[in-house]
Parts: C-alpha cells; structure tokens; sequence
C-alpha cells in the first residue's frame, strides 16, 4: 500500500495510460483483476477548452472501476489549468495526472507529452501553476529525457516534487527511444533516492518476476504496466498475488481468454455510442487475446472484420469447436 497525498492505494500495481484502451471497459476489468490504481487515457487541454462532446465523455469514471487517474496533455500553460479545472469539476476520478511522457509525434508537434522535458523551468511553473489551480493530487508521468543526450529525469524530478506533485511515474526509456530497446531501470532508482513522493517504474513489465525484480532493483513504491496486460489482464492478478502473497502464476485456459473476450465485449458496448463503434474498437483487443493461440491467424482474419456482437460469438464458438470438437456454452 502507498498513498498519493491523502489517497490510499491498496497495493503496488498500477495501470497504465495507454491512449485509445485504457477506457472505462478496460479500467473496469483490470479494477476487478486487483489493480490499486488505474489511469485514464490522455485527454486533451485544447478540446476541453473547446468543450468537444467525444473529450468530455472521456471524463467519465464509474465506481466500478476503483481508483482512477485521469490523465492531461498540453503544452500552454492558460489552457492547461483551464483543463484541469474542468478535470476538477466534471471527473469523479481523484487524481489528476499529467502527461509528460507520450513520444508520438502529433504530441510532440503540440509541445506536449515529452516535449515538456526540454525546459524544466518552463514544466516547473506549469506544473505549479496546476497544482495551485486544483484540489486533487496532481502527479506527473515522465520519461528519462529527450534524447540520450538529454537524460535530466532526476532533475526534472527534483523540480516536479517541488511544484508540488504528490507522485511520480517513470518511464525508463527517451522520448527518442519510442517503445523500441530496454527499458533502463537505473535512473526510476536514481529517482527514488532523489525525491520523497512515491515513485512509479514503468517499462518492460512483462511478468510478475518482472514486476518483483523491479521493485528490489529500484526501490520504486509501485510498478506500472502497460502493453504486457493487452490481451492478458490476468497479468495484473499475477503480479498482485506474487509481490504481495508469494503466489506463482497459474494457467490461463482456452476457455478463460475466450470468455474474457466476450466479456470485454458487453462492457464496451455498455459505454460506446453504438455496438459498431465498439465492436471496431474491439477488433484490436480480440486479437491480442487470440495472440499464442493454436490456429488463430485465420480468426483474427475474422476479428478484423466483425462489426457485432453475435459475429464475436460466432468466431468465438467456431474456433472453440475446431479446437477441441466441443461447443462452447456462452452466457447471452
């Protein structure tokens, strides 16, 4: 357990931003596999400001899904604390977190995300000028630094505890690295012995032996996961169970991704405009649960091109068949 300002999170695995997943279905399924903390995907300053519809639906957090944190991006300062005033008022999620880490270059080109890492000054006042504009705990998502040549994440940091936020998570990779190479742990434990506020690893969990050796290397007081838990929720469950109860990982079936993915399924159409848009979102997820298994290429074929409910039955209860020579009973 640790806190983020008055804020109890039950144990020491977090999720991940990830844009485009981490929505309410998603933030609700790894809520029920254990995460303590999940965070919501980037939202952006400028459409807050210009009150887009799809943005502040964004903004909606159920009690299902635990303990939230929403996620900003942006580089203007004014527009910023405007947005984070809106995140104050309309979000039910207690934690306000900014984005200082995205490297994709429609981000960049805002001056936002890892853009930020350039000027520690300049991140200075706007992270202050934020925290002083808001009552939630505001923490902060970082990457090492720009470039190789530019690594100041411990300095950067430094200044962030300074502007007063009650976390942060560190992304061992640059800017310029993207997502490619090693995840460089050193320097999330450089920045646990360089600031008092709790510190968050991310990078290369993969698996709960990962997530252990993270925290003994580090120090660090949670590890955040990202891309290891698409398509493999029980991750979170696994990490959990083994850093807090010693408990080795047991097999996940057929059957257990199968259903999960109908699952995951009901509770995207629950919070999407229409069944299509949810389905076409979750083309992508039923892949990565397809990932590994036997005889799969020509399903996620099928999953790419479904555009209802009882087309993901079907390719479920079709592949299931061909596997094992059995029909699979769904819950309608």
């Amino acid at each position: 357990m640790f806190k983020i300002g008055d804020i109890e999170i039950k144990n020491r695995v977090v999720m991940a931003p990830m844009a485009g997943i981490t929505n309410g279905a998603f933030r609700k399924i790894v809520h029920q596999f254990g995460a303590g903390l999940t965070y919501g995907e980037m939202v952006s300053d400028k459409a807050l400001c210009f009150n887009s519809e799809n943005t502040y639906r964004m903004l909606e957090v159920s009690e299902e899904e635990g303990i939230v944190a929403m996620q900003l991006f942006g580089g203007e300062l004014e527009s910023m604390v405007k947005a984070a005033q809106i995140i104050e008022k309309e979000c039910r999620a207690p934690i306000l977190d900014i984005n200082m880490g995205c490297p994709v270059p429609k981000v960049i080109k805002s001056k936002a995300g890892s853009y930020l890492l350039k000027d520690i000054d300049y991140a200075y006042n706007l992270i202050k000028s934020i925290v002083e504009a808001v009552n939630k705990p505001v923490t902060v998502k970082l990457r090492l630094g720009y470039d190789n040549n530019h690594i100041n994440v411990v300095s950067m940091a430094k200044a962030m505890e300074q502007a007063g936020v009650k976390a942060i998570a560190v992304h061992g990779r640059t800017k310029s690295q993207m997502y490619e190479g090693r995840a460089d742990w050193s320097y999330i434990k450089k920045v646990k012995e360089a600031v008092k506020v709790p510190v968050i690893g991310n990078g290369d969990i993969k698996s709960c032996y990962d997530a252990k050796r993270m925290i003994e290397e580090t120090n660090c007081d949670a590890i955040m996961i990202a891309r290891g838990v698409l398509g493999n929720p029980w991750l979170i469950k696994e990490c959990v169970d083994y850093l807090e109860k010693g408990i080795l990982p047991s097999i996940v079936t057929v059957e257990d991704k199968l259903r999960m993915i109908l699952y995951h399924a009901k509770e995207l159409i629950k919070i999407s405009p229409s069944e299509l848009i949810a389905m076409k979102e979750m083309r992508s997820h039923a892949c990565w649960y397809f990932k590994g298994l036997d005889n799969s290429n020509k399903y996620k074929i099928k999953l790419n091109a479904m555009k209802t409910l009882d087309d993901l039955i079907t390719i479920i209860k079709d592949y299931y068949y061909e596997v094992f020579s059995i029909q699979l009973q769904l819950d309608s």
